[in-house]
C-alpha cells in the first residue's frame, strides 16, 4: 500500500514514487511513437483521401470511460471488502483476548490464546499471498500445537480448530459459563467468516474475458487515436494523445492491480503491517515487553 504524507496539491502533481506512471511508461512511449509517426506521415495520409474524424472516437471514448468506471468500482469493492475484513479481524482478536483474560484470569492461558490469535493472522496472510508461514508459526506457536499445524494442509483452519478445542476444554471443565462460552464462540465464528470471505475474494477473480475485452479496447483506442487527432491538432497531437492515453491506461492499470488486494503490488493491502499491529495488541494486552515496532513505509512510500 502506498502511504505518503499530505502534500500541496501542486507538488503532488509531480510525484513519481507511488504513482502508476512508471508501470505504464512503456505503453505511453508506444503511444508517443505512434503519435509522432502520425504527424510525420500526415502528407501521405492526406494524399490517400482518407480522413478520420474525432466523432466516432468521442463515442467510443465515452463507452470506454463507462466500462472503466464499472471495472474500477468492481475492483475497489473487492479491495474495500478485504480492508474491512482485516479491520474486523483486529477487533475480533482483541475481543477474544479480553474475554479470555477477564474470565480465566490466568496469565499462561491468556498468553496461549494470544499466540493462537497471532498465529492465525500471520497464517492467513501467508495463505492469501501464497507464501510459506512456517517461520512465523515456529516463532508464535508452542509445541505440540506447532507440529499439528505444520502437518496440516490447511494451516489457518487448523489453528482456529485448535483454539476452539482448547477453549472448549475450558468450557467443559467449568471455567467458562454457558453465556460466556456462547459469546466467545460467536467471535470464533466471526474469525471463520473472515477467513472464508478472504478466501472467496482471493479465489474468485473478476472474469478474465471481461478484463481482456476492456484491455483490448483501451489499447486499440489509444493506438488509433493519434490518426484521428492529427488533422486538427498537427504538432500538438503527441501531447494530447499521450494525455488521453495516460487517463485510460492508468485507470485500467489501477483496476487490474487492486482487484487482487492480498498481493504485494504497491496498491495492495499492507497485510504485514496489519499482522504486526495485531501482534503488538496481543503482546501489550499480556504485558509483554518490548513490543515490536510498528511497520513504516519504505523510502518508496510502500507499506507491505
Amino acid at each position: 500500500m502506498i502511504v505518503r504524507p499530505n502534500q500541496h496539491w501542486f507538488l503532488s502533481l509531480f510525484n513519481w514514487r507511488g504513482s502508476v506512471l512508471p508501470n505504464i511508461l512503456s505503453r505511453l512511449a508506444l503511444n508517443l511513437l505512434v503519435s509522432v509517426s502520425a504527424v510525420i506521415l500526415l502528407p501521405y495520409y492526406d494524399s490517400l483521401g482518407v480522413h478520420l474524424t474525432t466523432a466516432p472516437f468521442s463515442l467510443v471514448g465515452i463507452a470506454i470511460a463507462i466500462f472503466l468506471g464499472f471495472r474500477t468500482n468492481t475492483s475497489y469493492a473487492r479491495f474495500n471488502e478485504a480492508r474491512c475484513l482485516w479491520g474486523m479481524l483486529l477487533i475480533t482478536t482483541r475481543s477474544i483476548s479480553r474475554q479470555v483474560q477477564s474470565i480465566l484470569n490466568d496469565k499462561a492461558d491468556s498468553l496461549l490464546a494470544a499466540q493462537f490469535l497471532m498465529a492465525f493472522s500471520w497464517s492467513l496472510k501467508h495463505q492469501l499471498r501464497g507464501t510459506n508461514a512456517q517461520t512465523d508459526l515456529e516463532r508464535l506457536l508452542p509445541e505440540p500445537y506447532l507440529s499439528e499445524v505444520l502437518s496440516s494442509p490447511l494451516r489457518t483452519n487448523r489453528i482456529l480448530l485448535l483454539l476452539g478445542e482448547w477453549l472448549g476444554q475450558k468450557y467443559r471443565a467449568g471455567q467458562l459459563s454457558d453465556i460466556v462460552w456462547a459469546d466467545i464462540d460467536k467471535n470464533l465464528n466471526e474469525m471463520a467468516h473472515i477467513q472464508g470471505a478472504c478466501e472467496r475474494i482471493a479465489n474468485t477473480p473478476i472474469p478474465y474475458a471481461y478484463g481482456l475485452i476492456l484491455r483490448r479496447t483501451v489499447y486499440l483506442f489509444c493506438t488509433i487515436l493519434p490518426f484521428a487527432l492529427v488533422d486538427d491538432l498537427r504538432y500538438l497531437t503527441p501531447l494530447i494523445s499521450v494525455f488521453i492515453s495516460y487517463t485510460f491506461l492508468s485507470l485500467e492499470y489501477v483496476a487490474e492491480e487492486i482487484e487482487e488486494p492480498f498481493g504485494t503490488a504497491p496498491n495492495d493491502l499492507a497485510l504485514d503491517a496489519i499482522c504486526t499491529t495485531i501482534e503488538i495488541n496481543q503482546l501489550e494486552m499480556n504485558d509483554i515487553r518490548p513490543l515490536p515496532s510498528s511497520m513504516q513505509p519504505d523510502p518508496n512510500y510502500r507499506l507491505s
